[in-house]
C-alpha cells in the first residue's frame, strides 16, 4: 500500500456528521441538516523492508440540527449531547476559576 495517507483519508470520510446522524433529509417540505462535533486521527508508517501498517479512529457527538421551513432557518440543539459536553466543561472551568481566585488572594 504505497499511498497509505490517501487510503486513510478516504476512510475518514465515513466519520463525522454522517456517522453521528446520517445524511440531510427532506420531510414534508422541511429540510433537516444534522450538525455534529467530530474528531479523528490517523497514523501509518513502514520499515525499510516495505512492511507498512496504519490505523486510526475518531468520535462524533451529535450537537443538533438546522431546520429549514421555507425561508425560516433555525438551530434545534440535541439537549442530551449538549449537557454531556457541558458538565465536564463547567466542572473544569469552575476549578480553574477557583484556583485563579485563590492565587489572586495571596
Amino acid at each position: 500500500m504505497p499511498n497509505i495517507a490517501l487510503e486513510l483519508g478516504k476512510q475518514s470520510a465515513s466519520f463525522g456528521v454522517t456517522s453521528a446522524y446520517g445524511e440531510q433529509q427532506d420531510v414534508d417540505g422541511v429540510r433537516i441538516i444534522p450538525v455534529a462535533l467530530t474528531w479523528s486521527g490517523f497514523g501509518g508508517g513502514s520499515d525499510e523492508a516495505g512492511n507498512g501498517a496504519g490505523g486510526g479512529g475518531g468520535w462524533a457527538v451529535p450537537v443538533g440540527a438546522y431546520i429549514r421551513r421555507g425561508d425560516d432557518l433555525r438551530f434545534e440543539p440535541n439537549i442530551v449531547a449538549l449537557v454531556t459536553v457541558a458538565i465536564p466543561f463547567v466542572f473544569f472551568a469552575g476549578r480553574a476559576l477557583s484556583r485563579v481566585i485563590r492565587a489572586l488572594k495571596k
